[in-house]
């Protein structure tokens, strides 16, 4: 037959010592494990920070404290139960509601609660 239609194919050198963990296939990953370590410091571990820091603040609510619920509701903490997730918040004069803890999204300090009255 003809060979022009084919190609010959040369193996390539097998004597060079190269094995899966050769300095080459270490700088093929390096940029893929860069990029990782970038989103871990620059976006998993802020959030992360701030997700514990609000739980903490879901925590450690108190009569009085303005809080902001996922669904954009403000109200004033009324009353607080240390073993029920529970929250009774005033929404309105009058009227109160019962907040599940981790729907609350933002607790307002109560400095910034008077700045606003005032």
């Amino acid at each position: 037959m003809n060979s022009f239609l084919f190609s010959t194919a040369y193996a390539a050198d097998a004597g060079t010592g190269g094995g899966a963990f050769s300095s080459a296939a270490m700088l093929q990953y390096a940029p893929i494990v860069l990029v990782f370590v970038v989103f871990y410091f620059l976006l998993i571990r802020p959030q992360q920070k701030r997700q514990r820091e609000l739980r903490e603040e879901q925590n450690s609510l108190r009569r009085g404290d303005r809080i902001v619920t996922a669904g954009g509701i403000l109200g004033t903490v009324q009353n607080t139960r240390d073993d029920s997730q529970e929250i009774d918040v005033e929404i309105a004069p009058g009227v109160k509601v019962k907040v599940i803890r981790s729907t609350i999204t933002t607790v307002l300090s109560r400095e910034d609660r008077v700045a606003n009255d005032s």
